[in-house]
Formats: C-alpha cells, sequence, structure tokens
C-alpha cells in the first residue's frame, strides 16, 4: 500500500470500528459469553493449522537472524493455544460490569445520583512478538463491550492473520458485527502513525513493547494512551523480618522469571537484619548465576561471605555475554534505574523504612514494590506512601498480573496516574458516567 492508500485503509478500519462500538455497548452479556466460548472451541479445533502458519512466521524470524528468546515468544505451541482458550472461558464465566451502577445515593433534593460503568468505545492495540496477544486483546475487548483495532508485529504476522480469522468467526456465529475485532493486514509501520492520530474513531491507544515503541507512541499520539516504559521493581527488607519467609520472596521475586515486567530488579535491606539476611540471599543468587550489583555496604558484607570476583572485568563480561562465575559489582548510580530484565539485581542497604520509600519513590518506575515485614504499622505506611501501581506486603512482585489479581486477563499493566493504574483487565477498558434518577424533580 501507497501513503494514500495506507490513509484511506486506516481511516476505513477507525470507521468500521466506531460503528461496531455502538453495536458491541448494547450487546447482551449471554451473547458476549457465547462469542467467547465460540472462539475458546475454534482455538481447540484449529490447533493443526494454527501451527502451520505460525511456522511460517518461525521460518522467517530464523531466517532474519532474531535471537531464540525472540524466536520462542513467536511460538503458538498447543499449550499457549490451550492458555488462550481456557483465558476466553474464565472470561466468560466473569460478570458483565457493563451497565452497572455503583455509588447511588439520595441527595437533599430528591434525586439519586451514581456512577454506571460503560465500555470505552474504540481502542487501538500496538504490540510485538506475541501472537497469543492477538487472543487476549480480543476477547477482553469482547467482554468489555468495545470494538479494537489490533497491530501486531510484523515478524508474526501470519500467526496473527489466522488467529483474528477465527475470532471474526466467532463473532459472526454469535450474531456480532465482524468489525468489533479488526487486525491490521499491513505489516507497513505508517498504519502505527495514522492509528495513533484518530480521535474521530479511536478513543484510547494500548502499546504492548519495548521501551522504544511506546516511547514513540507516547510522544506521538494524539490520543490517550495506557502505558508503562520500564519495570524497575524493587523488594524492601525491613527491620523486623521473617528471614526465612524474605529469602524465599526475594529469591521469587528475581529469579522466577527474569524477562518479565514484574520482575525485582532492586532489593533494598534495612541495616538492622542486613548481616543476617544479605549472606542468605547471595547464597541463593549466586547458585543461580545472578549478578549483584552492589552498595559498598552490601558488597561488604557479601564478600566476607564468599570470594569477590575481579570488579574490573564483571561489567565487561555481562556487556558481553560471556557466562561465568557469580559476581560481586559496585553499583553506579545508573543500576538503582535499571531494568535488567536478566539475571543481575542492584542490592542496596538503607537505613529504614524513610529511607527504603524515599529510594523506591526517587528511582523506581512505579510499577510494583514489596515490603517483607512483622510490623503491620510499617507495612501500612509502605503501602500508604510508596508511589506505585502495585504495592505489596510479604509477597511476591511476580503477582502483578491480570490473571492472577482475578481480573481474568490483562491487556497490559499501566504506570499512569489517570484511568488505569495497575493490571488492565475488563474494568480498565471502561469508563464511568454519571447517571441521575428523579421524580419530577426541579431546581429551585
Amino acid at each position: 500500500m501507497n501513503a494514500i492508500n495506507i490513509t484511506e485503509y486506516t481511516q476505513a478500519l477507525g470507521s468500521q470500528a466506531k460503528v461496531a462500538s455502538a453495536l458491541m455497548a448494547r450487546a447482551q452479556a449471554a451473547t458476549k459469553n457465547r462469542a467467547l466460548r465460540r472462539l475458546a472451541a475454534l482455538l481447540r479445533e484449529n490447533v493443526q493449522e494454527l501451527q502451520v502458519d505460525n511456522a511460517k512466521d518461525i521460518a522467517r524470524a530464523t531466517a532474519a537472524g532474531l535471537s531464540a528468546p525472540m524466536v520462542d515468544r513467536l511460538k503458538l505451541t498447543p499449550q499457549v493455544i490451550e492458555t488462550c482458550a481456557q483465558g476466553c472461558e474464565q472470561l466468560a464465566s466473569m460478570a458483565d460490569v457493563i451497565g452497572e451502577i455503583i455509588g447511588l445515593k439520595q441527595q437533599p433534593s430528591g434525586i439519586r445520583v451514581g456512577q454506571m460503568r460503560v465500555p470505552i468505545g474504540v481502542f487501538g492495540m500496538v504490540f510485538e512478538s506475541r501472537p497469543n496477544v492477538t487472543i487476549e486483546a480480543a476477547s477482553l475487548s469482547i467482554k468489555s463491550g468495545n470494538a479494537c483495532i489490533l497491530r501486531g508485529g510484523s515478524e508474526a504476522i501470519d500467526s496473527n492473520k489466522a488467529l483474528a480469522r477465527l475470532v471474526q468467526q466467532a463473532l459472526s456465529d454469535s450474531g456480532l458485527p465482524l468489525e468489533a475485532v479488526q487486525l491490521v493486514q499491513t505489516t507497513d509501520r505508517e498504519v502505527v502513525g495514522q492509528l495513533i492520530t484518530m480521535p474521530q474513531f479511536v478513543d484510547v491507544i494500548i502499546p504492548r513493547g519495548g521501551k522504544g515503541l511506546i516511547e514513540r507512541i507516547s510522544r506521538d499520539a494524539k490520543v490517550p494512551v495506557i502505558k508503562h516504559l520500564d519495570g524497575n521493581c524493587h523488594v524492601y527488607v525491613d527491620d523486623p523480618c521473617d528471614l526465612a519467609m524474605a529469602v524465599k520472596v526475594a529469591d521469587n521475586a528475581k529469579t522466577h522469571k527474569y524477562s518479565p515486567c514484574n520482575a525485582a530488579e532492586g532489593l533494598l535491606v534495612a541495616r538492622g537484619v542486613a548481616s543476617a539476611f544479605l549472606p542468605l540471599i547471595g547464597k541463593v543468587y549466586a547458585d543461580k548465576g545472578v549478578e549483584m550489583r552492589c552498595d559498598p555496604e552490601s558488597l561488604a558484607i557479601l564478600q566476607s561471605n564468599q570470594p569477590p570476583a575481579p570488579v574490573n572485568t564483571a561489567r565487561a563480561a555481562m556487556n558481553s555475554g560471556a557466562t561465568s562465575e557469580p559476581r560481586l559489582v559496585p553499583a553506579q548510580e545508573s543500576d538503582w534505574y535499571e531494568e535488567y530484565l536478566a539475571p543481575v539485581i542492584s542490592i542496596k542497604v538503607v537505613d529504614g523504612l524513610d529511607a527504603a520509600i524515599a529510594h523506591i519513590n526517587r528511582y523506581s518506575s512505579h510499577h510494583t514494590e514489596a515490603i517483607l515485614t512483622r510490623d503491620h504499622m510499617h507495612a501500612q505506611r509502605f503501602l500508604r506512601e510508596v508511589d506505585s501501581s502495585s504495592v505489596m506486603v510479604n509477597t511476591s512482585t511476580r503477582f502483578a498480573d491480570g490473571f492472577e489479581y482475578g481480573l481474568g486477563a490483562e491487556i497490559g499493566i499501566s504506570t499512569d496516574k489517570f484511568h488505569a493504574r495497575g493490571p488492565v483487565g475488563i474494568e480498565g477498558l471502561t469508563s464511568l458516567k454519571y447517571v441521575v434518577l428523579g421524580d419530577g424533580e426541579v431546581r429551585t
């Protein structure tokens, strides 16, 4: 498509989505749930066909020299497809929030005032790599009564097209408009530029991918954006704490998976427990090959409990991808801001709760933070004063996830403060409008 055709094509997508959104907003809950269950059935019926299309993407990605982790993200294995199907069924079994009225209160004038939950309208989603996001976004859009325009990465174009065909079949079989879920059929990047500048059609944009993609969309969009740029999450080990629990949680938060945005990247330890806690977690991290980038105090404690590696070569080895023994490395100022997405963690000893909160609010990306403590008042202060989208007590940051929060699924995680914050599920794709109920009252 040339530039003029791209403009016409994107405008057509937007216009069709706007019409479909009105139909979806008044669709009955039973109809939407029928579409979701039909989609689950179609996914299970078409496992082999989906894998044929998916193989084209994998072959193309391998030939282009994409890294093994990137190729792995593209795979639509039977297990991935089954997980998508189960997600659709879980959403279908959840209560429908559209049309519910909350906070209805009688006023002195006689009127009753409340708020009704309604669909946002049309959302555009731009995502990379994982083709299963097509199903996650489509299913959430159906359940929340919205219409959506999906633009997946070029590396997964055949897989995304195959999945989108099943979505539209499920919509058609259930009596819902095909245009309620539209996949951009071209890999031309100009579509993204058009999509994010159409406020007459698109109510919100949700980018899901690398930092560069999200920064570009946030900079250039003329419609609201639900986003997070980084996942620099922290675990703070308080004084007093349960040492065994703190080791278990700090281990899980960092090493359960290194690449998700809710993995811990920073470990803060109260001075009162540092000498007891750090050797314990240091051994766990060392055994798992985690590089520890430490402030002087934590470095001294850890070095006294295991032989230090040559610090002048540690960063060079890490940057080159060379494998080596676990290393203790002096932290630099930049480490406190870093989202590693790798077996690396920054460690700092702090005076106590006040210092931990101050460090987190300064350096974190306001995604997810956890305190491990036996002091109830410390826990309450941490919950109130830490300025992040998810704040936890005595549990792992890895729980910052829509499914784990009972949302059924998530379309992304927001570190913004307006509209949606934290994992964005069905309610994050809705808005509230005031409704006023009267019986002939007039204002005097």
